[in-house]
């Protein structure tokens, strides 16, 4: 194949869909690229979009600017396919989305006006519902549109916000957090039955339900539950670590060491982490 005919523009989407063309041509084209389809790259794009959130809680904006690319990458992945197949191509994509963006948002690109941010949400919801009503939906439901592909703490936090604008709701943390001892209680009453693999179906049904009222807690509290687990596994990764790296200074591993000594250098860890003394 020839070259490229114009000098790479970063200012210019055109020069990536040209690159996504040319992995994908069937005549010189990369073979991986070749071999994919819409369902073996969304787990990449599923993963590109965690890429762009690490970087972000990390406040690495040089990172955010590759992770970014890369994501907008998988947009143009899935659109070169969509093209082969004559579904649509990338600039029908961001047709739609301007197309969306606009009609969303009668209060900047049209005469529309709400008094605060909570009327304005609830004029996005009608919208949305009359979309899926034209597409042909008639799903009336207060839970209809929330996608089966979120992660599922997203989709809880979903489920449980649109309960909510028809009034099922706790009224605050509190109850929750009872809740939250209720549900520790009847997985402790599972696991008290002493068989976990006959037992398995009713524990992760209790499991299931004590995380789904953890993820109803960080809600009420105004918390991300995603953003808060992945500090959590940070700070594990971290103080893990770091009693690695004091077990290695006395000249042990980790693996020989019993439980009890283990906890120590956990305890030391944070303790070093907080700066207080040893």
């Amino acid at each position: 194949m020839a070259p490229l005919n114009r000098p790479p523009d970063p200012r210019d989407i055109r020069e990536l869909l040209d690159i996504m063309a040319r992995l994908r041509n069937p005549e010189g084209g990369c073979p991986w690229d070749l071999e994919q389809d819409f369902s073996t790259i969304a787990p990449y794009t599923i993963e590109e979009a965690y890429e762009v959130a690490d970087a972000i809680d990390r406040g690495d904006l040089d990172d955010l600017k590759d992770e970014l690319g890369d994501l907008l990458l998988q947009v143009v992945f899935h659109a070169q396919m969509a093209k082969e197949q004559g579904a649509f191509a990338f600039l029908d994509v961001v047709a739609a989305i301007c197309d969306k963006m606009i009609r969303r948002h009668p209060h900047v690109f049209g005469e529309a006006s709400f008094e605060d941010a909570e009327a304005q949400t609830r004029n996005w919801e009608a919208i949305k519902q009359a979309e899926r009503a034209a597409a042909g939906n008639a799903d009336a439901s207060a839970l209809a549109g929330i996608s089966r592909g979120l992660p599922e703490w997203q989709r809880a936090v979903k489920l449980q916000s649109r309960a909510a604008r028809v009034g099922f709701d706790w009224p605050g943390p509190a109850p929750v957090i009872d809740k939250l001892h209720e549900e520790i209680g009847e997985v402790q009453v599972e696991l008290a039955r002493g068989d976990v693999v006959s037992n398995h179906d009713r524990l992760e049904d209790e499991i299931g339900d004590l995380l789904f009222v953890a993820a109803n807690l960080a809600r009420h509290a105004k918390v991300d539950p995603g953003a808060a687990l992945r500090r959590a596994n940070l700070k594990f990764e971290r103080r893990f670590r770091a009693m690695e790296a004091i077990a290695a200074e006395r000249g042990e591993t980790m693996k020989d060491l019993p439980l009890e000594r283990q906890e120590a250098l956990w305890q030391q860890a944070k303790q070093r982490e907080r700066g207080t003394p040893e």
